[in-house]
């Protein structure tokens, strides 16, 4: 089997942690990994919401697997779009990492004066702004090291503080990391970006041997919180381009959804939950369509003209 990813430290931990777990299941297995470099990968002078957000770190993998180059592709499920390519399936959804975002800023300093905040996310600079209004935020990409590297340069590059996803700490153990603090963020408070610290793994949907293989990888609870969260994002047409959120749990048969809806500045906000027994989707979707008509939408709308 070839499993294809893109060539960044995480991206590469997160596809052999599918290649483990693959020939765990099955013993006699050979897998490969096939690295390729998407468009995110090659723009990093500009934030994902000018250059076309959700999507840049998966076309070329998905044209890989349309052309049967490779059977199956790893992403992170938050950097891919609610609607795949025709003939395109997610394969399994693996049990979920860490959803929380994290503050990481240099040892010693408080992060409650903090100045200057980078990130690449219009959703978490939207609950920056919020939560430590004084700061200014800057927009900063590339890997999760040199991410981290800005709080620690000095002159033009340096930022008191980045925010990142977590499970992306904790998978590279950058958590282990001398000279940083850790300040991990509540998502009862802190809204989690969509399928946050999930995983996913693409395949051709015809493809039914591929399907048995992953059968043993997919986690059915991770998967109807992530259906639900997904369905709100396509409910408010949301991509990286608007600052939303959603985060879901699971009781049982129970499932729980919170979600917001937001402007970059942070000044305008709208929350709101649901639970329920229904499809996944079903609360996503209703959830959505609450806070649109709750002034969600017309914040939407100043986004899109630019009045935001």
């Amino acid at each position: 089997m070839k499993i294809g990813t893109r060539g960044s430290a995480l991206a590469l931990w997160q596809a052999h942690e599918i290649k483990k777990q693959l020939e765990l299941a099955h013993p006699g297995l050979e897998a490969e990994i096939c690295i390729y470099k998407t468009r995110g990968d090659s723009i990093l002078d500009r934030p994902l919401s000018e250059v076309g957000g959700k999507g840049l770190f998966t076309k070329e993998l998905e044209d890989a697997l349309l052309a049967d180059d490779i059977q199956i592709a790893v992403h992170s499920l938050k950097d891919m779009p609610t609607q795949l390519p025709e003939g395109l399936v997610l394969g399994a959804i693996p049990i979920r990492g860490d959803v929380r975002d994290v503050l990481i800023y240099r040892q010693g300093e408080e992060h409650q004066a903090l100045s200057l905040i980078g990130t690449s996310s219009l959703r978490r600079a939207c609950l920056a702004k919020r939560r430590w209004s004084q700061a200014s935020i800057t927009s900063i990409r590339g890997n999760v090291q040199t991410r981290m590297g800005r709080v620690q340069a000095e002159g033009e590059r340096r930022v008191d503080a980045v925010l990142l996803a977590m499970a992306g700490i904790l998978r590279l153990e950058m958590n282990q990391e001398k000279g940083y603090e850790y300040l991990p963020l509540n998502p009862e408070n802190w809204i989690p970006a969509v399928s946050q610290g999930a995983l996913a793994v693409e395949c051709r949907a015809n493809d039914d041997k591929t399907l048995e293989l992953l059968k043993p990888l997919h986690h059915e609870a991770t998967a109807r919180c992530v259906r639900a969260e997904r369905a709100f994002l396509a409910g408010v047409e949301g991509d990286c381009r608007v600052p939303v959120g959603a985060w879901a749990s699971v009781d049982g048969e129970k499932l729980r959804i919170k979600a917001f809806i937001g402007s970059p500045d942070g000044e305008r906000y709208l929350e709101g939950s649901a639970i329920g027994e229904e499809a996944p989707e079903e609360i996503g979707a209703a959830l959505a369509k609450e806070l649109l008509t709750q002034g969600g939408q017309e914040v939407l709308d100043q986004l899109r003209q630019g009045l935001l």
